[in-house]
């Protein structure tokens, strides 16, 4: 019987969580992939396996389903260094750039991985593309009061920014933003992008982590592929 997506997410997250060690500053990322590795953290430390992890979580979400899994938590005031970072993503490129945040988490994410010495992508083959911007939109943080300048400025850029809903209303971040969501007919240059999105006033940060992932796991039917960041 074919596997099913979750199963695959699953299995995914598994294979990351299964590089802790005991003692590590782990950040949690949030997502339905990242859902299945703090399920399976708050085991082994449930069981014994791990011990002495503290958790920062990328968003609210993930902080209440990691207390729910009684994981403690910190916060990079308290633990500026984090080990390990372990988070799914929207879309992967052989060169593990990605693009993440239709979770809506991106900000605090990109916060937590820039803080963080080993980070850990996990998927399923769905998200592995030859080039970003295949499948998902690049979406960009934007504060409220800009939204009308930013999302007319995105769109010299060549994109279709359309506002992230959520029952008719702008859905808000954690941190009071909004999200366009950026759709382009091809991504030429991510770097390029990438920067010439941040240079407009109002941008708070865009769901393009390049050159950021050290590693990935990748599940399919046929197993999870271990996948490493070529030098760039």
């Amino acid at each position: 019987m074919d596997k099913s997506i979750d199963e695959l997410k699953r299995e995914a997250a598994v294979s990351a969580v299964n590089t802790l060690q005991s003692g590590m500053v782990v950040g949690l990322g949030s997502g339905s992939t990242a859902y299945y590795a703090v399920v399976d953290l708050g085991m082994r430390l449930a069981d014994g396996s791990l011990n002495g992890i503290v958790g920062i979580p990328t968003s609210e979400a993930t902080a209440q389903l990691a207390r729910q899994h009684h994981i403690p938590l910190g916060t990079l005031d308290e633990h500026p260094h984090v080990d390990i970072t372990i988070d799914g993503a929207d879309e992967i490129d052989p060169q593990l750039n990605l693009i993440k945040g239709l979770g809506h988490s991106l900000l605090r994410e990109k916060i937590v991985v820039t803080s963080t010495e080993r980070f850990i992508v996990i998927s399923d083959d769905r998200k592995l593309v030859d080039h970003l911007g295949m499948i998902a939109p690049v979406p960009v943080e934007v504060i409220q009061f800009a939204k009308r300048p930013v999302s007319d400025y995105l769109q010299t850029l060549g994109c279709r920014p359309v506002l992230r809903l959520q029952d008719g209303q702008p859905r808000v971040t954690d941190e009071g933003n909004i999200i366009l969501d950026c759709y382009f007919e091809t991504i030429k240059d991510p770097f390029q992008l990438a920067a010439a999105i941040r240079k407009r006033p109002g941008v708070v940060e865009h769901g393009l982590f390049l050159r950021m992932a050290a590693e990935a796991y990748v599940a399919s039917p046929t197993g999870v592929q271990h996948l490493t960041a070529s030098v760039q």
